[in-house]
C-alpha cells in the first residue's frame, strides 16, 4: 500500500526502477490501464501459428512476442526474427526470446530493415515509434501481412499536459490512424482491418507516475524528479485529497496485406 507513504520515499522509489524492456508488472495495485479489447499479444499468437517466417519490429525486451510465441505453440512459426534499436532492450530481448530460436538484430527505429525483400510473410509490431511504411512492405513477401497495436493520437495526453501544458494541435493529431492508412496504402499496402479505441488509465501514487515518464521517455521529454519537483509534489497531494490521477491512452489495431501471393 502506497496511501501513507511520504512523497519523498514513493519519488525515490519510482526513480530507481530499472526501466528496460516492456515488463510492466511492477505498476500491479500502483496505475492501471483497460487492456483493448482484441487482445494483441493472443491475436499475434493466433497470426504466428500459421506463419512460416515471421518479423517482430521495434521488439522492446521481446516480452510481447515471447507471450505470441507462447500462445502459438506448438504451430510456431518456423523463423522468427526481431529488431530493436536500444541496446538495453536489445539485450534483454536476446536473452528471453534465444531459448525460442528467435534472433534479435540491432537496428535504429528510422533505419532500413536490414532484412531482403520479400522475406516474411508475417511483419509484428507492438507500438512502434514510426511505422516505417515503405520497409514494411518491402521485407513482406506478396500476400503477406502486417498485423500491429500502434499508439494512437494524444495518448495519456492528460499527464503530458499536467507537466506541459497545453499541447499544439498539430502535436495532439499525431499518430491519427487515418493518416497512418494512408501511409499504408501508399506504401502498397491494403489495409483489411483498422480498429481505435481509448482506454482509461489510473495512477494511484506518484512513484507510479514517474517511474512511468521515466519508461516511456517521449510523453515528457527531458523528464526528471529534479525538473518537475514541483509539479510532482502537487500531484502526489492531488492524489492524496482526490484519489486516482486519470488518464486515457489511445490504440488502434491495424491489419494490412501486401497485394499478390
Amino acid at each position: 500500500m502506497t496511501a501513507n507513504r511520504s512523497f519523498e520515499d514513493l519519488v525515490a522509489e519510482g526513480a530507481a526502477v530499472p526501466t528496460e524492456g516492456w515488463d510492466f508488472s511492477w505498476f500491479e495495485g500502483r496505475a492501471d490501464e483497460a487492456r483493448p479489447s482484441w487482445g494483441y499479444a493472443r491475436s499475434a499468437g493466433e497470426r504466428l501459428a500459421g506463419a512460416g517466417a515471421v518479423l517482430d519490429v521495434q521488439t522492446g525486451g521481446g516480452e510481447v512476442l515471447d507471450l505470441a510465441l507462447g500462445a502459438a505453440e506448438p504451430g510456431r512459426p518456423l523463423t522468427v526474427a526481431a529488431t530493436e534499436g536500444w541496446p538495453p532492450n536489445a539485450a534483454k530481448a536476446t536473452a528471453l526470446l534465444r531459448p525460442r530460436g528467435v534472433v534479435v538484430v540491432a537496428a535504429a527505429d528510422d533505419a532500413p530493415l536490414p532484412f531482403a525483400d520479400g522475406a516474411f510473410d508475417l511483419v509484428l509490431s507492438r507500438h512502434p515509434v514510426r511505422p516505417h511504411w515503405s520497409e514494411i512492405a518491402r521485407v513482406l513477401a506478396p500476400g503477406g501481412t502486417y498485423f500491429a497495436q500502434h499508439v494512437g493520437p494524444a495518448s495519456v495526453f492528460e499527464l503530458v499536459e499536467y507537466f506541459l501544458g497545453p499541447q499544439p494541435e498539430e502535436v495532439r493529431a499525431a499518430r491519427d490512424p487515418g493518416r497512418e492508412r494512408a501511409e499504408a496504402e501508399a506504401a502498397g499496402l491494403d489495409v483489411v482491418d483498422l480498429r481505435a479505441e481509448r482506454l482509461r488509465m489510473e495512477f494511484h501514487d506518484v512513484g507510479a507516475v514517474v517511474h512511468f515518464l521515466r519508461k516511456v521517455v517521449w510523453m515528457v521529454p527531458g523528464f526528471s524528479v529534479e525538473a518537475y519537483e514541483p509539479r510532482l509534489r502537487e500531484l502526489h497531494e492531488r492524489i492524496g485529497r482526490e484519489g486516482p490521477f486519470v488518464a486515457h491512452s489511445s490504440r488502434h489495431l491495424f491489419d494490412a496485406r501486401k497485394p499478390g501471393g
